[in-house]
């Protein structure tokens, strides 16, 4: 019975459609699904009819753009490695020291370059400091000799002072005199200390002299002794004067000229309040500015308070 059937089957041209459209609808979906499989691939416009081709399309040409994007991150990755590995070979050869063996990183090559600028700028203020000290010592050979210092003004004012003082109260009685040009050329005289009553007495009584104004009195701590300065105005002779006293510091002692000066009083007491020097004559020398039951004198250079936080 099989053989009967073949030369039927193969007579028929097309297959029988059934009621049910089975058989039909087989052939006419096959028909069409051959007919648009070769467009889909030589016509990229017709992607769409194909949900499954259209995706892998889409996949591929997503996966091409990647691609490029890609590429463009290495080589942006590959030439900044390249820069640092140069900056490193550079610092390297500067300071003699032989290169690394790998690439450097971004961070290391930004670490030799400020380690570069820091040099950079230390041999610079050393050159600077060099080139300001040979020109400080260097002497040009073709400069000529400096003039002459010119004599203060108030060297004539000195010289009469010394004289006086000298004529008045004793040779020994002026220890030391000079010109302070940073105090306005003012004329200053260290008296000696058993000689200062009567030198008081002196500058303010002498007719070319009359001190009769004592500006301010201060102690001051030289470390190797004490000492007070008397800043002394004519208001006569619009003159002015600076006298200073030395005294041991261990028994820190000059004679009150409060008496001399009314000034002088207070002065004293804080002169022996904060330094601990001895005023003898003084009307009432107490502490004027600390507190009776104190112990040691603060503004000398020598002193350890007993508690650190006062």
């Amino acid at each position: 019975m099989s053989e009967e059937k073949k030369p039927d089957e193969s007579t028929v041209p097309t297959p029988p459609v059934g009621e049910d459209g089975n058989e039909e609808g087989k052939a006419v979906g096959n028909e069409p699904a051959k007919a648009e499989s070769s467009p889909i691939e030589n016509k990229p416009e017709v992607v769409q009819t194909n949900p499954t081709v259209g995706s892998s399309e889409g996949q591929a040409e997503g996966s091409s753009e990647s691609k490029p994007a890609a590429g463009a991150t290495d080589a942006a990755a590959e030439r900044a490695a390249a820069r640092a590995a140069r900056l490193a070979a550079r610092a390297a050869a500067e300071s003699g020291e032989p290169a690394p063996a790998g690439a450097a990183t971004p961070a290391s090559a930004d670490a030799g370059t400020d380690e570069e600028k820091a040099a950079k700028a230390q041999a610079a203020a050393e050159a600077r400091a060099a080139r300001a000290a040979a020109r400080a010592g260097a002497k040009p050979e073709s400069a000529e000799p400096a003039a002459p210092k010119e004599p203060s003004p108030n060297q004539p004012l000195l010289d009469r002072l010394v004289a006086i003082l000298k004529a008045d109260v004793g040779e020994d009685a002026v220890v030391e005199a000079f010109i302070n040009e940073r105090d306005a050329h003012r004329p200053y005289v260290v008296i000696h200390s058993s000689r200062w009553p009567q030198a008081a007495l002196t500058l303010r009584d002498h007719e070319e002299l009359r001190c009769d104004y004592l500006r301010n009195l201060s102690g001051v701590d030289q470390e190797t002794h004490l000492e007070v300065a008397y800043h002394l105005l004519s208001l006569t002779h619009k003159h002015e004067y600076c006298v200073k006293v030395k005294t041991d510091r261990e028994q820190a002692s000059i004679p009150s000229v409060a008496d001399v000066w009314p000034t002088a009083n207070w002065n004293e007491r804080e002169a022996f309040d904060l330094f601990g020097i001895d005023f003898p004559g003084h009307p009432n020398l107490v502490r004027i500015m600390m507190p009776d039951d104190w112990v040691g004198h603060p503004l000398r250079k020598d002193y350890e308070p007993l508690d650190p936080e006062v």
